[in-house]
């Protein structure tokens, strides 16, 4: 035979492993790098509007969370977040998610009210004792999972729902002057939402529902006597020591609030799974590293509040605080036709009974450590 005889099987057997070593490498990194989706080249976007102006911490929070889920993707999903306005107003988030104007956004339930009211149900009035961790914790494990899919699903929100974040006790609110009894609230202008806007009207105040960035200027122009939007630093960054002086601390409406990341069920359903689940852990380490840094950067803003802006905080009165929950009371009885809020009602009450019953036994009081160390110094003073 002649060596072109002899080399042409050799060239043929040695394709043919070629080929199957290309198949096989390529399937190999098929099971080490899935394709994001049939069909997709490259990195998945998403366009995504925030409910907070660009300067307020809670459009960082926002920004937080798109960081941890495109570097945990590796860039193979990348999130672009923009501010309240961009692209509609805060309040209008649930319907261009629905309906794929956008992506995804970052909010709280609560802006959802008008959709329906057991929205509020999620963080905006005393969750029956419990703290913002306390009613997630109720969410996660509790049921309140299953009820949101269940509510939303009633109102036609195409949405894929994840609450995180849980927030510190919201202040009473920035007023004129100090706060001394339930009816300094009667005739007052006063900014607050979702069922917040029935227990202080149930105080005797006229009140307005306005997004974040539109509280100080509407103070500022006299539209609104009083006002509350939620922590020392959204609070400080978007101007309210400019038009007020006095802030007064603890308050039973929005006690246990947390946050909303919230999808386009269509296009979260469409994810491949291993992205999926990086991203339902990539809302858990956002909710804990932003407990951290609320408490780092709030702590650093109250106190600069009193020092730099010499704004004066006063200890809510607890004749406000008793009169608040007989009014937040009065204002669920008239939701007793409403079955899913009585549902995700009776299901809070559940879980708050045994929960912060364990936790009130439990939990040792930080006052008498932290006046050992650093003497009597109250957070507030008496109004």
């Amino acid at each position: 035979m002649s060596n072109e005889q002899v080399k042409k099987p050799e060239t043929a057997s040695r394709r043919k492993f070629l080929t199957g070593a290309a198949a096989a490498t390529a399937g190999a990194a098929a099971l080490g790098f899935p394709m994001i989706a049939k069909g997709q080249t490259g990195p998945i976007s998403m366009r995504w509007q925030s409910t907070w102006p660009a300067k307020d911490i809670f459009h960082e929070y926002a920004l937080d969370f798109a960081k941890k889920v495109n570097d945990m993707t590796g860039g193979d999903l990348r999130i672009e977040v923009l501010p309240a306005g961009a692209v509609v107003p805060a309040f209008g988030l649930l319907d261009a998610v629905t309906k794929g104007t956008l992506d995804g956004g970052h909010g709280v339930l609560v802006y959802h009210y008008g959709k329906q009211n057991a929205l509020a149900l999620w963080g905006s009035g005393p969750a029956y004792g419990m703290d913002a961790n306390t009613l997630l914790s109720w969410h996660k494990y509790g049921g309140g999972k299953e009820l949101l899919n269940k509510l939303y699903n009633s109102i036609g929100a195409n949405v894929v729902s994840f609450p995180y974040g849980p927030m510190p006790t919201q202040p009473l609110g920035w007023f004129k002057k100090p706060i001394t009894k339930p009816d300094d609230f009667k005739g007052l202008k006063f900014r607050t939402v979702g069922i917040s806007i029935d227990v202080f009207t149930g105080l005797g105040a006229a009140v307005n529902a306005l997004p974040g960035g539109e509280i100080v200027p509407a103070m500022d122009r006299g539209l609104l006597d009083a006002a509350e939007f939620n922590n020392a630093s959204s609070d400080r960054l978007l101007g309210f020591a400019d038009v007020s002086k006095v802030c007064m601390l603890q308050s039973y409406h929005q006690n246990a609030e947390q946050f909303e990341i919230m999808f386009n069920k269509t296009k979260f359903d469409a994810l491949p799974v291993k992205m999926k689940s990086i991203i339902e852990n990539a809302v858990e380490a956002a909710s804990q590293d932003m407990s951290w840094k609320a408490i780092h950067r709030y702590s650093q803003d109250y106190i600069e509040l009193q020092t730099k802006d010499k704004v004066r905080f006063f200890k809510t009165p607890d004749s406000v605080l008793a009169r608040q929950l007989v009014v937040y009371d009065q204002a669920t009885a008239k939701r007793k036709d409403n079955a899913i809020f009585r549902e995700v009602e009776e299901s809070q009450k559940k879980f708050a009974e045994r929960s912060v019953r364990w936790y009130l036994d439990t939990q040792v009081s930080s006052r008498m450590a932290y006046n050992h160390y650093f003497g009597k110094k109250p957070a507030a003073k008496k109004a």
